[in-house]
């Protein structure tokens, strides 16, 4: 679900806020002033507005929708308990993500993001074993989900470092969160079953949607930070952090 290319979009609007190019940026900020993080949210918001479009002189391709490779939930013990993996996980509706808030501490190079999407939409594959409702749920089928009210915090913190008399950012940590306010989801087209266990499926899992998520938040947040922590390396490395942070 939520790999939202949003954050993806995010953290290039951090980095290349360097660029000079005020069509794209808006404007350098200043750490002198008061207000440096309103400055920092009007600023991520004008370049995330620009890549929507693509940016083929970032390296950002046009895009609405992020793919997740795969990820597993597990409910209940034993050789019964129900095992589910989703695969080709594509997630759409990220292009209306937007920063609301921004909060830096530029003397320790910390930033931390407060994102929000209305609506989020995702697709998979999927495939089950084990017993769920008292039936035997092994199989595969189809994974349809909506998000509404998504929302996102994202963190990071960078260590400068002198190349070529300019200064850089490498990247020390990376952690991000998320909640979904609202959120329906099902099945369909299932393998080696029925309606009526569809139906049964499709209740329990609207029914338990939040703990549904719940369960695939740990590995869904490890693959989302891993990723952008490689996209944000290559980023940082291109753009020096004294181009988009003054004084």
């Amino acid at each position: 679900m939520e790999r939202f290319q949003v954050l993806l979009f995010i953290f290039v609007a951090v980095i290349t806020s360097g660029t000079s190019n005020t069509s794209i940026f808006g404007e350098r900020c200043s750490r002198q002033d008061p207000n440096v993080d309103a400055c920092l949210l009007r600023s991520f918001n004008t370049l995330v507005e620009y890549l929507k479009g693509g940016a083929p002189e970032l390296g950002i391709e046009e895009s609405d929708s992020i793919v997740i490779d795969e990820l597993s939930i597990a409910l209940g013990n034993g050789p019964d308990g129900y095992r589910a993996t989703f695969k080709d996980i594509h997630a759409s509706g990220v292009n209306n993500m937007t920063i609301t808030n921004v909060r830096s501490d530029l003397d320790t190079h910390q930033f931390q993001l407060t994102l929000f999407g209305p609506h989020i939409s995702t697709r998979a594959r999927y495939r089950s074993s084990g017993v769920l409702l008292l039936v035997r749920a092994s199989g595969g089928g189809d994974y349809w989900g909506e998000y509404d009210g998504v929302k996102a915090k994202v963190y990071f913190r960078g260590t400068p470092y002198v190349r070529n008399k300019r200064t850089y950012l490498k990247l020390q940590q990376l952690k991000l969160d998320f909640s979904v306010k609202d959120i329906q989801m099902g099945v369909e087209n299932l393998q080696n079953s029925n309606a009526v266990l569809q139906a049964a499926l499709n209740l329990f899992i609207n029914t338990n949607a939040q703990e549904l998520l719940k369960e695939m938040k740990p590995e869904l947040k490890r693959d989302l930070a891993s990723k952008m922590s490689h996209f944000l390396e290559q980023i940082l490395e291109q753009i020096p952090y004294d181009d988009w942070v003054s004084d």
